[in-house]
């Protein structure tokens, strides 16, 4: 991935720690936050299938792409404020599936 996105994630992290602190609470409604970006992107899904009749199709794929990636960009500001590296950790992750793949 483009070194940007790690920089945007420690970035994000730095400015929600300077806005709302970095007690167990706020890393609490971070990891939080993740639920309710995966409820967006599940709407999304759900508005362009047209799944609720009241509202017909209100979604397109690239709309629910968009909120696919605010849940994965989450879950790295997330991991950034564990104090983990959000980089070292999706490498390992990928690693783990790679071997995997390869059984």
């Amino acid at each position: 991935m483009d070194e940007s996105i790690w920089e945007a994630a420690r970035a994000s992290r730095g400015w929600l720690d300077a806005a709302n602190g970095t007690g167990q609470t706020e890393l609490t409604c971070r990891i939080l936050k993740l639920t309710e970006e995966a409820g967006e992107a599940s709407a999304a899904w759900i508005g362009l299938l047209g799944q609720n009749p009241r509202k017909g199709v209100t979604h397109t794929r690239e709309d629910v792409a968009a909120e696919l990636a605010d849940v994965a960009f989450t879950a790295l500001v997330a991991i950034e404020s564990l104090g983990l590296d959000a980089q070292t950790a999706l490498d390992s992750c990928a690693a783990k599936v790679r071997s995997r793949l390869a059984d």
